[in-house]
Order: C-alpha cells, then sequence, then structure tokens
C-alpha cells in the first residue's frame, strides 16, 4: 500500500483498515507456526503497511483541529 493512498483515507477508513491488517498478520503468524505460510514476506509488508497507517493517524491526531468561526463573546462591563 502506498503512503498516498493511505494519506487520501478518511480516519475511519484507516482505523478499519488497520484493524484488517492486523487480523490478517495474525492469521499469517498462525500459518507461520504451523508450516504452512507460502509467502513470508507478506508478514513483512502487512506489518509496514500497520505502521504507516498508525504514523498517519498520530499525524493527524497531532494536528491542531479547525475551529469554526464562532460569534465573538459579549464583553463583560
Amino acid at each position: 500500500m502506498k503512503i498516498k493512498e493511505i494519506v487520501e483515507m478518511s480516519t475511519d477508513e484507516l482505523l478499519t483498515k488497520r484493524r484488517d491488517l492486523r487480523q490478517e498478520r495474525l492469521h499469517l503468524r498462525l500459518q507461520q507456526q504451523s508450516g504452512q505460510l507460502e509467502q513470508p514476506s507478506r508478514l513483512r509488508l502487512l506489518r509496514r503497511d500497520v505502521a504507516r497507517i498508525d504514523t498517519i493517524l498520530s499525524q493527524r491526531a497531532k494536528q491542531p483541529q479547525a475551529i469554526p468561526a464562532a460569534e465573538p463573546k459579549p464583553k463583560k462591563n
């Protein structure tokens, strides 16, 4: 998965994708333990994709939220 694709996804989509990738990684690790894993390199790719998604999510969390234009507060006399 390319970083450009990840950046274009919404936060909800990223959370869903991260959950799916982690679940797939779990299944691949189980296959590896039982000796049935055909593509060991897939584990590495999944781990890196999850890290990319985590990075984007943490960057978004650190960004200041857009403050909607509010009416000016009345001054106290």
